[in-house]
């Protein structure tokens, strides 16, 4: 499984980015978990949003809800994570991250997953 983000960049606070994570190798062949995390300095790798496959079913950290909408293509093979309404609270590298058989009540669990991306950053000046 490869995962390859792309989409970060530096934005004002109040603009949206659009991030992409292009997935090869089985990463959505499920039944699993696919899922965004976040990393700013100093802190811990945190969950932002996920969803299992096979699944219409979306889960969001409680700070991004009604701003960032999880989403994947209908060939399977993307998952994208819009952002909008940034804050520079927002601003961290982003990782996407892949348990093709990952169970729900571990789909927030950074140490549940097996395969990530190399992160993209997103800063959101004030």
């Amino acid at each position: 499984v490869q995962l390859v983000e792309s989409g970060g960049g530096l934005v004002q606070a109040g603009g949206s980015l659009r991030l992409s994570c292009a997935a090869s190798g089985g990463a959505f062949s499920g039944p699993g978990n696919m899922a965004w995390f976040r990393q700013s300095s100093g802190k811990e790798r945190e969950f932002v949003a996920g969803f299992r496959l096979g699944s219409r079913s979306t889960h969001y950290v409680d700070s991004v809800k009604g701003r960032f909408t999880i989403s994947r293509d209908n060939a399977k093979t993307t998952m994208f994570l819009q952002m909008d309404s940034l804050k520079p609270e927002d601003t961290a590298v982003y990782f996407c991250a892949a348990h093709p058989r990952g169970i729900l009540s571990t789909i927030r669990l950074v140490n549940s997953y097996n395969f990530w991306g190399q992160g993209t950053q997103v800063t959101v000046s004030s």
